[in-house]
């Protein structure tokens, strides 16, 4: 009779069978293959290298081999094992080298675009047409004066032959600074500059002062309570009304391009005499409009001129009250709103637009300097 068998467990194995762990080598290397992701591949490593994995499972199943067969057993599946983490390492470097080249590709950075993502701001229109204004004043030899705008009594009304009954002084159009007797009051109009600059200089004059001023108006589409002007004035000898002509015309062609035709309609103001209303040929349909219903023009209303704002010469009243002698002196002065010179300008038909901060209208006028 033969001695017992030694070398072999009489329990078959089944997960130590090399068979059996060529399947389930060949199974977790196509599960590798097959992993679309990285996401994917961890799970597949889990599933076939981790603690309840059928390797990790039949490497527990050592234990019951007799000591002599231990090694082979372990040697089987230490080899299988390292062909699986081999496997994975493969996969994981492809798919991670995948991933990038998929980065680079969607997360493209175009280095030729504006380092700044800060949106670029602008100056409000109001602001540069002030100082486009005043741009062509200067370069005509003009000077550009200033005055505040809360203001005495005396210099934005008595001084330029607005009397006490005049109906601009009463509480419906001006802003009295705590009371109707403080006698300071926000400025109505520029003109109190053109004041300050005869009582503090001698003739020759010629200054522009835009700014803005302060009337009691509701805001609407036409009006603001708070508004800008320019007004200029001359004082010279030998001054008269095609001095005042050949410089409006000159402005006008500045702000709204050569060849725009102006015309004067006698007016009244109290510091000019003679006064008139300086009209503009509409920009828009140049006249065409005027008696042709078929071409009809909102913007001078088919009347083929827009008004644009007042000017004469220099009442000698204003002379004697700011020290000049009009005998010697004679001057013309002009006001027009900046708004609506804008307004003309650009065809902005609102005045909410200029008064209500959206950037979205400022931003279209840019940064002009």
């Amino acid at each position: 009779m033969s001695a017992p068998n030694s070398q072999y467990d009489p329990v078959e194995v089944t997960p130590l069978h090399p068979d059996e762990l060529a399947r389930m080598r060949d199974d977790a290397v196509a599960a590798i293959r097959a992993a679309a992701d990285l996401t994917r591949l961890k799970q597949i490593k889990v599933e076939h290298t981790g603690d309840r994995s059928p390797l990790a499972l039949a490497n527990r199943e050592i234990g019951a081999l007799p000591p002599q067969a231990r090694k082979d057993a372990g040697q089987r599946i230490g080899a299988v094992r390292k062909e699986v983490t081999h496997a994975i390492q493969a996969r994981q470097e492809e798919l991670e080298a995948e991933r990038d080249a998929r980065v680079l590709l969607e997360e493209t950075v175009d280095v030729t675009l504006p380092w700044d993502r800060t949106p670029p701001g602008a100056r409000h229109p109001l602001s540069t047409i002030q100082e486009r204004v005043g741009d062509v004043f200067v370069s005509m030899g003009w000077e550009i004066a200033e005055g505040p705008e809360a203001e005495a009594e005396w210099l934005n009304f008595d001084a330029l032959n607005i009397g006490p009954d005049h109906p601009a002084r009463t509480m419906q159009d001006t802003f009295f600074v705590e009371s109707e007797q403080s006698g300071v009051v926000l400025r109505t109009h520029t003109s109190p500059v053109q004041a300050r600059t005869m009582l503090s200089r001698t003739p020759p004059i010629y200054v522009v002062c835009p700014g803005r001023t302060f009337r009691t108006d509701e805001l609407d589409a036409t009006h603001t309570p708070v508004f800008s002007q320019v007004e200029g004035l001359a004082v010279d000898e030998g001054i008269t009304m095609a001095h005042l002509k050949g410089t409006l015309d000159h402005f006008a062609s500045s702000m709204f391009g050569e060849g725009i035709t102006t015309r004067l309609r006698p007016s009244y103001f109290p510091f000019t005499e003679p006064s008139a209303e300086m009209d503009l040929q509409c920009f828009v349909c140049r006249g065409a409009s005027v008696g042709n219903p078929d071409r009809p023009c909102r913007t001078c209303s088919s009347e083929g001129w827009i008004e644009w704002g007042g000017c004469g010469m220099v009442n000698p009243r204003v002379l004697i009250a700011c020290g000049i002698d009009p005998d010697r002196y004679t001057g013309f002065a002009f006001g027009m709103g900046l708004e609506r010179t804008l307004m003309f300008r650009h065809g902005i038909a609102d005045m909410h637009d200029m008064v209500e901060g959206d950037i979205r209208f400022t931003t279209a006028f840019g940064m002009e300097i």
